[in-house]
């Protein structure tokens, strides 16, 4: 009987303390600067053979761009009607997959040629979109994250978003980083690191101040934008009206 109490009290003991352990928070170095259209109102940012593709959004100027990674010049890029408020978007077997936010519809295009292929229709608010490889990984602004069919986008599954047991809101623009999945949160100069199978949040990054204030205009909005170049496990941060496009390196406080 004693032993158990024993074994039952280091158990207890062992779940609090790992229960108490704090998620890790992030700061970050800046390793390199790019420049960045500041027109551009960046709601999707992703990295593909040497280019950043970017995702617009506001009604009449939303598109999906190649971008020149040194100029920031725009190489190609395909216009929405006016109609559509772009938003995330993610490269994905040879196909760009561009969400919009309350039209439902997600366009695809030829990485390539840039040429329309068609449309797809989902349920919800469209965010943030990036993919695992297998499906195309969603946000709404909300603490969930949606994996999607790419031939459908009909969910498969979905999975909720926590730190320290609470729920995680405003998920905005997605990236999938090495098996994690890195967001944006809405309105915050923090990004999360998830864990995709259970929706913890592993990490925090803390991107305070990256954009110096003798940058800001009256339109500069918030930090909206993560690319990775798995190749050189380079890590590029923008957002919204911003001048510059950010190399980052995380550092562990």
């Amino acid at each position: 009987m004693i032993r158990r109490l024993l074994i039952h009290s280091f158990l207890l003991l062992t779940t609090i303390g790992a229960a108490a352990s704090p998620v890790p928070r992030y700061g970050y170095k800046i390793e390199d600067v790019m420049p960045h259209n500041i027109s551009a109102y960046t709601q999707g940012f992703f990295f593909h053979e040497g280019h950043f593709y970017e995702s617009t959004g506001q009604y009449g100027s939303s598109m999906i761009a190649k971008v020149d990674m040194v100029t920031g010049k725009v190489l190609q890029s395909n216009a929405l009607e006016r109609k559509y408020f772009g938003e995330g978007a993610c490269i994905h077997n040879g196909f760009i997959y561009q969400i919009t936010w309350t039209e439902r519809t997600c366009f695809v295009y030829d990485a390539k040629t840039f040429q329309l292929l068609g449309t797809r229709r989902y349920n919800r608010e469209g965010w943030g979109l990036t993919t695992n490889g297998k499906e195309l990984i969603m946000s709404d602004g909300s603490s969930t994250l949606y994996f999607l069919d790419p031939e459908t986008l009909l969910d498969k599954s979905s999975v909720k978003v926590t730190l320290d047991g609470r729920e995680v809101n405003y998920l905005n623009e997605l990236e999938y980083i090495d098996g994690e999945v890195w967001a944006n949160i809405y309105t915050s100069e923090e990004i999360v690191r998830i864990d995709p199978a259970t929706g913890k949040v592993t990490g925090v990054i803390d991107l305070k101040g990256i954009l110096p204030v003798s940058l800001r205009r009256r339109d500069t909005d918030v930090l909206n934008g993560i690319a990775y170049d798995p190749g050189t496990k380079s890590i590029w941060i923008t957002g919204k009206n911003w001048p510059r496009v950010y190399k980052i390196a995380i550092e562990k406080h």
